[in-house]
């Protein structure tokens, strides 16, 4: 027998290692040359032959030889192919019955055609040997297939930022919505691949849009004003659903401005993403089964309001998810995104972000006092020059306490609300702005007027003139004359 017959022997069983190991240790003493095997097959009731083949294949194949090779048609069962073919199309094309039932069709069919039917026994092995993949295919279709028992590729990232996955989940847990009715809120999360950190999150009573996708990126790619959250930059992957919040039109434009490659699972087959999932379940387990108005737990009365479940959801995320040791990482996620110095990669201004700030509301008018806009009052110096000019808002619903205005589809300034704004406009800057405001006006003024004055006196000698030719007798004068 060639050393390439026999299998490495990490190939066998844990039984078969002992059988053949019990084997050695019966020939050993004739290895190590210290007793003869006939005295050994004397002492051991075996035939002086099997020992000797033992020894043969130790010498040649180590303890793999000693490992008793298996019929090649071991566990077969002998019966006629078409009988096989028969019990097993009959076990595939019934949801559900039993193997008596099986035996019963199969002799029937046998009994019909003249042939000889196979024992219970040969039945019973037969269905036993269909594997439960060909059984899931044959009763549920390719897609219960698929999702049970195809083989996928996890994408795996090898540094911070290089993929972000991206995905939604209706929670189990009722919350009062802004109009005090009880409400199942949505979840959607940006989770960074490497490090498992979330990046960015939104909640809404709504249901997942392009829009509050969009706000969600924003969140995501800017820095943080907390310290405990470091997690920002623009990732070089973004990897979803084909949902048609993530496939807008919009977001491709952000994509490809920012240039992030954007993935896409495929079709009808949301998978891969076991990451996520998993977050969603720490979410249902650390979070919301402490929290009144869980889903699977008893009837709550007294709900949450959205905007509270939205700030214990932070809390969590910032100050115990992300700081939580992972089993798959054996890392806290922070701490994984902060590894070997990594730099992220940060948008020079907001002003590269303004798209992601879909909210645009209808014109506003700059007063003398700024903009008005949800009962609060917006400033900046710039506004000074557009006094009485109509001009367009971005902002972000979480965020009122400054607004991005823009003037005829260009990038104006950032105004502040200052009642909700660290910021402070002063007084004194205003007036100097305004001040400047209208020393421009004037000037402007003056240089139309002298413009204006000038044409004028050019023209007056030429209009004399015309008017002086132009005046014509009063005198009436026939045809005839």
């Amino acid at each position: 027998m060639k050393k390439n017959d026999v299998e490495p022997l990490s190939y066998f069983s844990e039984s078969q290692r002992s059988i053949a190991e019990k084997r050695y240790k019966i020939i050993e003493p004739n290895i190590i040359k210290e007793i003869s095997l006939p005295v050994i097959s004397e002492e051991t009731g075996i035939p002086l032959r099997t020992l000797f083949r033992w020894k043969e294949r130790y010498k040649e194949h180590g303890l793999s030889g000693l490992i008793r090779k298996q019929r090649l048609d071991s566990g077969n069962i002998k019966i006629e192919d078409s009988i096989r073919a028969l019990v097993e199309h009959t076990r595939l094309s019934n949801r559900r019955i039993s193997i008596a039932t099986i035996h019963r069709k199969v002799l029937s069919q046998c009994e019909k055609y003249g042939e000889i039917g196979p024992s219970y026994q040969q039945v019973y092995k037969i269905v036993k040997n269909i594997p439960e993949a060909m059984i899931d295919l044959a009763h549920n279709g390719e897609k219960s297939y698929s999702e049970k028992y195809d083989l996928i590729h996890t994408r795996e990232s090898e540094k911070p930022n290089e993929i972000w996955q991206a995905d939604h989940t209706l929670l189990d847990i009722e919350v009062l919505d802004e109009k005090r009715k009880r409400r199942r809120p949505w979840l959607s999360i940006i989770m960074d691949d490497y490090s498992r950190a979330i990046a960015g999150y939104y909640i809404s009573s709504d249901n997942p849009s392009a829009a509050n996708t969009a706000l969600m990126l924003y969140q995501a790619i800017w820095r943080k004003e907390n310290s405990n959250w470091p997690i920002c930059g623009i990732p070089e992957k973004s990897y979803t659903d084909h949902g048609s919040d993530f496939t807008s039109q919009h977001l491709e434009q952000v994509a490809i401005d920012l240039k992030i490659q954007l993935i896409f699972s495929k079709i009808g087959v949301p998978r891969g993403r076991g990451k996520i999932e998993r977050f969603f379940q720490s979410v249902n387990q650390l979070l919301l089964e402490q929290l009144p108005g869980y889903t699977k737990n008893r009837k709550s009365e007294a709900l949450l309001t959205i905007q509270k479940l939205e700030q214990k959801l932070e809390e969590f995320l910032i100050y115990d998810y992300n700081h939580r040791i992972h089993t798959s990482t054996q890392e806290t996620p922070v701490n994984q995104w902060n590894r070997s110095g990594f730099l992220p990669q940060i948008p020079e201004s907001l002003e590269e972000l303004d798209l992601l700030l879909l909210h645009i509301s209808k014109a506003r008018k700059v007063h003398s006092d700024g903009i008005q806009f949800q009962g609060f009052r917006y400033i900046n110096t710039n506004l000074s020059a557009y006094v009485g000019e109509s001009v367009q808002i971005r902002y972000n619903p979480k965020d009122l306490a400054e607004i991005r205005v823009f003037f005829q589809n260009r990038y104006l300034c950032t105004a502040i609300a200052p009642v909700l704004s660290d910021l402070k406009v002063n007084f004194k800057d205003i007036a100097t702005a305004r001040n400047k405001r209208r020393r421009q006006l004037k000037e402007k003024s003056s240089k139309i007027k002298s413009v204006a004055d000038t044409l004028i006196e050019d023209k007056l000698p030429e209009v004399a003139l015309k008017n002086e030719t132009s005046k014509k007798s009063k005198l009436k004068r026939y045809f005839n004359d």
